[in-house]
């Protein structure tokens, strides 16, 4: 029997539930290829690890940049692997409930629905991220009450508006966990004068990043390449720094938030007030983030339990009772 997978396709991690059976895989977006032969030499952690230290020849890459597919071929050979983990076979091929970003087009669909059936899927359905993370988060959207989510996820950041089962009002933007740590990498580079990778970026973002200052911040001392002799720097970056950075990209997010609540009607935005506003996705776990978009929206603002997972099993009890939830799924074209 095939068992039915829901997979939430980030551009950071992408996560894997199996029907009956809850979540079964978690791995990074990542692809290890040897740039000669194009041949895929590891995926998911083992490929994360090798992301700035390859020799020339093998580049470790992310196949999705803002929740879209950028290389359909690697995608296509990514997909197959991981089904092939969850016991996906020639013999065995289950339905895929794939989350996209709502910000993507009619041709980047496409491009979903045949890398996933080329990868071994019968039959692809796919779901807006939003209204997975809605579901995940346990909100009543069949109710004629208005829930608002906003993920911020590692390509793409998305805010809706949502009641009877459909989005009212809906804001996407380019822009997520990548974005803050490409600032911080340009930040370290043009302050201090010390180039840094994208996996010390990420790590000074989960270590000392903020939207707003926190109780008992400490400096975080991290090593790069000085750009103008080339060698190596100790440089201490204080999280005052490191909040600046990201200040630009954490505006636009709030923003967008504030601009998605204000295209709500009037109704549903009273809804709000009472219900709040949920957080989801990695962007989320960024101290600070819920207090700033509590100030910008005036509206009370809950991190949901499992801000990385949220999408996921929203699309995973999407599976659990598909025909009744079938309606949620995006039109085929």
């Amino acid at each position: 029997m095939s068992r039915d997978l829901a997979i939430d396709l980030g551009t950071a991690n992408t996560l894997v539930y199996a029907k009956g059976k809850g979540l079964v895989l978690n791995e990074p977006t990542v692809v290890a290829l040897d740039s000669r032969t194009r041949e895929v030499l590891a995926i998911g952690t083992d490929a994360w690890q090798m992301i700035g230290r390859t020799p020339g020849y093998i580049v470790a890459e992310r196949p999705l940049r803002g929740g879209a597919i950028t290389d359909f071929e690697v995608t296509e050979r990514m997909l197959s692997v991981l089904l092939h983990r969850v016991g996906v076979s020639r013999l065995n091929r289950p339905k895929v409930l794939i989350c996209v970003p709502s910000a993507i087009t009619a041709v980047e669909r496409r491009a979903v629905k045949e890398a996933t059936r080329r990868a071994g899927a019968s039959a692809c359905f796919l779901i807006e991220q939003p209204m997975a993370a809605a579901i995940g988060a346990g909100l009543a959207i069949h109710e004629p009450v208005g829930n608002m989510v906003v993920d911020i996820g590692g390509g793409t950041s998305e805010m809706a508006v949502i009641s009877l089962g459909g989005v009212v009002a809906v804001r996407a933007l380019r822009c997520g966990g990548f974005d803050f740590d490409a600032s911080i990498q340009a930040y370290v580079r043009h302050t201090h004068g010390v180039a840094i990778g994208e996996r010390t970026a990420e790590a000074v973002k989960h270590a000392i990043g903020s939207a707003f200052p926190y109780p008992g911040e400490q400096g975080a001392e991290i090593r790069g390449r000085e750009v103008a002799t080339g060698r190596p720097k100790v440089v201490v970056l204080t999280p005052g720094e490191v909040r600046a950075a990201l200040e630009e990209n954490v505006a636009q997010v709030i923003a967008a938030a504030a601009t998605c609540l204000g295209d709500a009607a009037p109704e549903l935005a009273q809804d709000i007030m009472f219900q709040g506003i949920h957080l989801t996705g990695g962007g989320a776990l960024l101290r600070g983030v819920t207090q700033r978009v509590a100030d910008a929206t005036a509206v009370p603002v809950h991190l949901v339990d499992a801000p990385l997972e949220c999408v996921v099993q929203g699309a995973g009890q999407c599976l659990e009772s598909f025909d009744r939830l079938k309606r949620l799924f995006t039109d085929d074209d």
